[in-house]
């Protein structure tokens, strides 16, 4: 316990002696530790990570320390990435049964694509100090299908102590398909299917009429018609159409694989049935969510070089849609060549900063007799470079690599292991409060002055 507190202090003198304004990246190398790089390989002992001017300039065993950098002895600690945690509500929520603090859907909105969350995204939520005091440095805000079977648009953020926590606005489209999706559809995945189809040649001649009325050529270009203020409100959607203006306006980067389309769906056959889309929408930048049933048909989705963000375990037939469910899921779409990010939670017990358990958890699967599971690299990356590159930040952050955002956590101990917990986090290398609401719970009840407490607990 000495040698953490030694350490917490070390940093803040780091901290006070460099920092002149709360947001300023810090200069900081860390000797010693053992250190995870977030790339799939194994951690290295006894390894330096330098820190300057916000970006990682080095990592790795036999690193040199540039001349005055401040030194931080890692000794017994552990340095890895930033956590990147790729399905969140983070910051649409304060009480998720308190509907006027709930965000995360629109049951009566009359849009549906056109919902952007990013106005939306409070960083004071509770969730925002809690993720970050668990080693979460960047998190996807994912929303949820309420209208209709199109849930919105998702943004990035980083977990920074400041209010500019959106990274990247309007980074991917969600759409509901499967037992769900059917349910918003009308009833039937035939619905389900047929409005998305319709929704994305509706949003493509949307995109193709607005480029021509502003001397573009139609179908092509790097112009994106449609988002914020570029829309143009003249544009002639005469015919039968089903979608508003706004919601065709969302989907034409969509249409045009200039935004990424998260697809929620979980059957083996359902996930077929999106990979065939693309053969009429070729420029889908697609991403599976759920994809319970993945391993039946990982062969197919390496194939088609589209990425999975999956629960690492989930093992309950506890749908139609789930029948193949197993706990060897992911393992078994990783040894396929699939490209997945832990992600996704199956209970309100879960949490973003329970990432690394989930991924311990795949660790520990392999002693399973018969089962598959991750090993320690696999498991690690599929929480940090794996979700950062579904999110198309690949080598940007997730990694401890030459270039990447100072997104940095010191561990007591193998972040893997549900004993171990961060002691630091950096993001784009300022050092991060780890003071929340929990924390502050724990220190009122920790030493809770009992000789005020009415007489009636003393019988």
């Amino acid at each position: 316990m000495n040698r953490l507190l030694a350490l917490a202090a070390s940093a803040l003198a780091v901290s006070g002696a460099l920092t002149c304004a709360p947001a300023m990246a810090q200069n900081v190398a860390i000797t010693g530790a053992t250190v995870a790089m977030g790339d799939g390989s194994e951690p290295v002992e006894n390894a330096t990570v330098v820190v300057q001017d916000g970006r990682v300039v080095a990592a790795g065993a036999g690193v040199a320390v540039p001349a005055g950098v401040p030194v931080l002895d890692g000794s017994g600690m552990w340095v890895t990435p930033g956590l990147f945690a790729s399905l969140t509500s983070l910051g649409l929520v304060d009480v998720s049964a308190v509907s006027q603090s709930n965000d995360i859907e629109a049951d009566d909105s009359p849009f549906g694509a056109a919902l952007d969350v990013a106005p939306a995204i409070n960083p004071m939520a509770q969730d925002f100090g809690y993720s970050r005091a668990g080693g979460v440095t960047r998190a996807s805000v994912t929303p949820e299908a309420g209208a209709s079977i199109f849930g919105g648009q998702g943004a990035i953020v980083d977990l920074g102590a400041d209010f500019d926590a959106v990274r990247h606005p309007r980074a991917f489209q969600v759409v509901e398909m499967g037992e769900r999706g059917a349910r918003l559809a009308g009833g039937s995945r035939t619905s389900a299917h047929a409005l998305l189809r319709n929704a994305l040649h509706e949003a493509g001649s949307f995109g193709d009429a607005a480029q021509l009325r502003s001397g573009g050529s139609a179908g092509g270009g790097n112009t994106v018609v449609g988002q914020d203020s570029r829309m143009p409100g003249n544009t002639d959607r005469s015919g039968d159409v089903l979608l508003t203006r706004f919601d065709a306006a969302a989907l034409v980067p969509v249409v045009r694989g200039e935004q990424k389309l998260y697809v929620r769906v979980e059957r083996a056959s359902d996930i077929l049935a999106m990979l065939a889309l693309r053969e009429e929408f070729p420029a889908l930048d697609m991403v599976l969510v759920g994809a319970t049933e993945g391993w039946v048909v990982a062969e197919q989705i390496a194939a088609a070089d589209v990425p999975v963000i999956a629960v690492a375990l989930r093992d309950l037939p506890v749908s139609f849609e789930q029948l193949a469910a197993t706990q060897s899921n992911v393992g078994r779409m990783v040894d396929a060549g699939v490209r997945v990010a832990i992600g996704g939670y199956d209970s309100s017990g879960d949490h973003p900063r329970n990432l690394p358990q989930q991924a311990g958890n795949m660790v520990a699967l392999n002693r399973v007799p018969g089962a598959t599971g991750l090993t320690w690299g696999e498991a690690f990356a599929a929480i940090s470079s794996v979700p950062a590159e579904v999110a198309g930040l690949g080598g940007r952050v997730g990694v401890l690599a030459q270039g990447a955002h100072g997104d940095l956590v010191v561990w007591d101990g193998d972040p893997l292991e549900t004993s171990s917990a961060p002691i630091l986090v950096f993001v784009d290398g300022v050092e991060q409060p780890l003071t929340n609401h929990q924390t502050r719970l724990r220190d009122r009840y920790r030493s809770l002055d009992e000789s005020e407490r009415p007489r009636a607990y003393e019988w």
